[in-house]
């Protein structure tokens, strides 16, 4: 029995508008459990979705958290490495400057040693001229030297020819000055190595027995020497610099 073209168009009308007369029909036709696996594909997609969709929300939530803590640490970073970098740089400026001021103050007492090298030397020269001019004893050209030596330095002292310190009996010391404290010990010639350590003996002798008349350490130590063979005068300088003691050698030396 065929359906006239009216009823064809109502039957598609209600396949389209009425759900249930659809699934019936497709019931009929044997199309039912296809529909029903279908719609529960779809009810099965719909919930993995939904899951998927959370779960990717919650992971770009958290990436977002990650991405804001890592900025905050890289601006904090950055922050730290500039304020290090202020402070050595002003490390580096300041360091800068020291060096400029310790240079500064280098050459000032290069100039002053020099100065004082010089004078020195002409006061040295000077005491031998007069040495020779008037023929004063050794002694007594350390004497001087030693009083011009201390007015370089900003001291004034009339230093003692053989004084005689009242310390465990009487030491003789051949040059004293008491202040500063400053002892000599006098030598008109040092032949050999032995008597070189001889004249050093005396000397730290007489530093000992000034210290305990004083009761303080002395300021200088002065070993004069007239004349002495050049191995015997190096050995000298050696053993003088390693005492701190002055030595003062004869011309020649």
């Amino acid at each position: 029995m065929g359906l006239t073209p009216e009823e064809k168009r109502r039957f598609l009308r209600a396949l389209e508008e009425d759900e249930e007369f659809r699934l019936a029909v497709a019931g009929a036709v044997g199309l039912g459990e296809v529909l029903k696996e279908l719609r529960n594909l779809r009810r099965d997609s719909e919930r993995r979705w939904r899951r998927w969709y959370k779960t990717w929300q919650k992971f770009l939530e958290e990436n977002e958290k990650r991405w804001q803590e890592n900025e905050r640490r890289w601006l904090e970073n950055e922050r730290r490495w500039q304020e290090w970098y202020e402070t050595w740089r002003k490390f580096l400026e300041e360091n800068e400057k020291r060096r400029q001021e310790n240079e500064r103050r280098w050459r000032e007492n290069e100039e002053r040693w020099e100065r004082a090298f010089r004078e020195f030397k002409w006061i040295r020269s000077a005491m031998e001229q007069l040495q020779e001019a008037l023929g004063v004893s050794l002694e007594f050209y350390t004497a001087q030297w030693i009083r011009e030596w201390l007015s370089a330095k900003g001291y004034r002292c009339r230093p003692t020819v053989h004084a005689s310190l009242l310390i465990d009996g009487v030491k003789e010391v051949d040059v004293f000055c008491p202040d500063p404290p400053v002892v000599a010990e006098v030598k008109a010639a040092v032949p050999t190595v032995k008597a070189a350590e001889e004249a050093l003996a005396q000397l730290k002798t007489a530093v000992e027995a000034a210290e305990r008349f004083l009761k303080k350490r002395i300021y200088a130590a002065v070993l004069a020497v007239e004349s002495a063979p050049e191995e015997v005068a190096e050995h000298l300088r050696r053993r003088a610099e390693e005492a701190g003691y002055i030595l003062i050698l004869g011309r020649g030396h």
